[in-house]
């Protein structure tokens, strides 16, 4: 299998995701941007074969974030009514750098789950695959799919209507079932690989209500249903009990936030499957930024009223196994932290090898993407990240400043 080789990654340490253990030194042989063998270092490596050196790391899969906002400008704390007065060119170049700070961070996949000028993060993604720009691997949901007014809208105005608004803003406002499914077609037809739903209100969308549902189970099952005829899964934001248990039953991959959910919400999600995407840093970012730079106090209510209880929630998920993957919300705060959420998935109840999955292997499993990343397994991305000082020990804290990041078997540069 090793004839293939075209270099080999020499580590240290190994985490195998896959069978939740740290292995010594093995050496990670590559072809071209696949793994094709995974050895101890001991087996030696192919005669003339060049080596990325990292004996002296612990080197896991890169990570993946399965709740990125890489698009646009981080958010203002004041609604989202001045998007109007934006491109969605500039929102596009302000998405570069964020790319650039994601990967930075050893993220090397996201699930972009939605921008508000539609199909900009499609645009991304394809610049990225196409190596014009340098950023993570990326799943696209392309827009949101709201009620008019709801969590994913433009609102703020005096009268919300689609006169002066550009189309673009509004690509997913939907009204009823037909009109689900006809968004969904769509957005998918713009290239997008994932179809997101604004299930309940939102924190950060003004006059919105984090605990209300906004659409019915039969709209989302609509949203369901539309996306499996194209192989796609849907991502529910919802953060009351009540929009999970319609996600749930609707049949969605994942509830996003899961802010206010309760134990029979959990119970749901642990019986069915469904992943739960839960940002819990991000509470913590919004109380401290928001009150330094005064943010709306509609929105830093909203954030009082669900960081804690979202926190409560997620140790509750955990003890009742529900499948965890890894999702910051990043764009809300800087894509170079997006690693900070790492330690609080310890202390609100994981293992650090927990911690470590939910962002490699679970996340890639969530997203359906784990036949090639999430794991240093013959057949993936040779996509890596890589620290001296051992994740593992310090519950995760040392993920936050990365020694080394590799995507498709080359070591990536920044200057």
């Amino acid at each position: 299998m090793t004839s293939a080789t075209t270099h080999v990654v020499l580590a240290g340490k190994l985490v195998d995701v896959d069978g939740g253990r740290v292995l010594p030194a093995q050496a990670i042989h590559i072809s071209d941007d696949r793994i094709v063998a995974v050895a101890p270092i001991s087996h030696g490596v192919p005669e003339g074969v060049p080596t990325v050196d990292l004996t002296e790391h612990v080197v896991l899969p890169g990570m993946i974030d399965c709740h990125a906002h890489v698009i646009g400008q981080l958010e203002s704390g004041h609604g989202y009514a001045g998007m109007v007065m934006t491109t969605a060119a500039r929102e596009a170049l302000a998405g570069v750098a964020n790319a650039r700070d994601t990967i930075a961070a050893g993220f090397t996949t996201v699930r972009d789950v939605g921008t508000f000028h539609a199909l900009t993060d499609i645009a991304l993604r394809d610049a990225i695959n196409g190596g014009w720009v340098l950023g993570p691997r990326m799943q696209c949901a392309g827009a949101f799919i709201t009620v008019p007014g709801g969590g994913g809208d433009v609102s703020g105005f005096a009268i919300n209507v689609d006169q002066g608004i550009p189309r673009e803003l509004r690509y997913g406002v939907v009204r009823n079932v037909d009109e689900v499914r006809d968004a969904v077609r769509r957005i998918i037809q713009g290239g997008a690989e994932l179809i997101k739903v604004i299930g309940t209100g939102a924190v950060l969308t003004e006059g919105t209500t984090p605990g209300a549902c906004e659409f019915t189970e039969a709209e989302i099952r609509a949203a369901v249903e539309e996306a499996a005829l194209y192989g796609m899964f849907v991502a529910t934001h919802a953060h009351g009990a009540e929009g999970i248990k319609r996600a749930v039953r609707a049949g969605v991959r994942s509830v996003e936030h899961g802010s206010l959910m309760d134990d029979e919400s959990i119970a749901m999600m642990a019986d069915s499957g469904t992943y739960l995407v839960a940002d819990i840093y991000n509470g913590d970012y919004i109380n401290e930024i928001g009150t330094r730079d005064g943010w709306s106090a509609d929105i830093m209510r909203k954030n009082r009223e669900t960081t804690d209880a979202q926190r409560e929630g997620f140790t509750k998920a955990i003890a009742a196994g529900v499948r965890i993957a890894y999702g910051t919300d990043s764009g809300v705060y800087p894509h170079r932290d997006a690693a900070n959420q790492l330690p609080y998935m310890v202390r609100y109840g994981m293992t650090p090898m927990q911690g470590i999955q939910a962002a490699t292997i679970v996340a890639a499993e969530c997203m359906g993407w784990d036949d090639r990343v999430g794991s240093i397994t013959p057949g993936k991305f040779a996509d890596f990240v890589a620290v001296k000082a051992d994740p593992i020990a310090s519950n995760l804290e040392s993920l936050r400043h990365l020694d080394v990041v590799i995507k498709g078997g080359k070591p990536v540069s920044f200057d």
